[in-house]
């Protein structure tokens, strides 16, 4: 099986080179063997967990839970829970988030609702920024 350079691993994982460099670096993954060039030779299965780590930190997952991912699924025959228990845990995380987005997309249309288009003296979006206490929601 040909062996694959690290900027054909990248193109194909679709990682930039620096962070292969940086996966490799954290123990992500593996050290792949070099050429006689001392060029890095990835093999398919590193272009796959290159694939899977992108896509986890693309759904916000950190390091260390993918790190743990990777652990389960280098030994497929155990349960899924902790996978499950990731996963759940990232789900809050999101919709903790959504909230807190929608209360702040709630607040930033009273402001634009409020803005009388006049000059900046009257303008309400510049009153509730400079005076946080106007603000009907909580930031944080």
């Amino acid at each position: 099986m040909k062996k694959i350079t690290i900027g054909e691993a990248a193109r194909r994982s679709g990682v930039k080179v620096p962070t292969v460099r940086y996966y490799e670096s954290i123990g992500l993954l593996a050290a792949p063997s070099r050429s006689e060039g001392n060029q890095r030779a990835f093999e398919p299965t590193d272009v796959s967990r290159l694939a899977f780590i992108r896509h986890a930190r693309e759904l916000g997952f950190e390091i260390e839970a993918i790190r743990t991912l990777l652990t389960l699924q280098d030994d497929p025959n155990q349960s899924c829970a902790s996978a499950d228990a990731i996963a759940k845990a990232r789900l809050a995380e999101i919709e903790q988030r959504i909230r807190s987005l929608m209360a702040l997309k709630a607040e930033l249309e009273m402001m634009v609702e409020g803005c009388g288009h006049g000059r900046v003296d009257q303008c309400r979006v510049i009153e509730v920024l400079a005076d946080h206490g106007q603000c009907t929601h909580s930031h944080h």
